[in-house]
């Protein structure tokens, strides 16, 4: 199939495709004309790298085990669990700043509240 077709049957765009490529995560075939031309397993390697990339992961963390999931199941790629690990752990982070962040400025809205009662209030 061709570019379009893939991103058709993927909901990917042609953009995305192509960057795919360039990252290495699709290898299409050049066919005698030029064109690339895409195998139809390749409907499901690019609804899998779409999967792990609305996870959060990089191309570069997806490109380490796309192989693997791709031949296996996920439970049976090793390469996945320090990954998941790592975005997890950025995620707490993220959490973590932002319960802090949302702290200090409920404390601010509090402390604006007491010194002017009149000042519009809200949630």
């Amino acid at each position: 199939m061709k570019i379009g077709e893939l991103a058709k049957a993927t909901g990917v765009s042609v953009r995305s495709i192509r960057y795919y490529e360039e990252q290495g995560l699709l290898h299409p075939v050049r066919g005698g004309n030029g064109y690339r031309e895409y195998h139809s397993l390749m409907v499901e390697q690019v609804r899998t790298i779409k999967f792990y990339l609305e996870l959060g992961l990089t191309t570069e963390q997806i490109s380490g085990f796309l192989h693997c999931v791709m031949k296996n199941k996920e439970a049976f790629c090793a390469e996945i669990m320090p990954v998941y690990q790592q975005k997890l752990n950025e995620i707490n982070e993220q959490i973590r700043l932002l319960s802090s962040i949302k702290l200090n400025l409920e404390e601010r809205m509090e402390s604006i509240r007491r010194e002017n009662p009149e000042s519009v209030s809200g949630s």
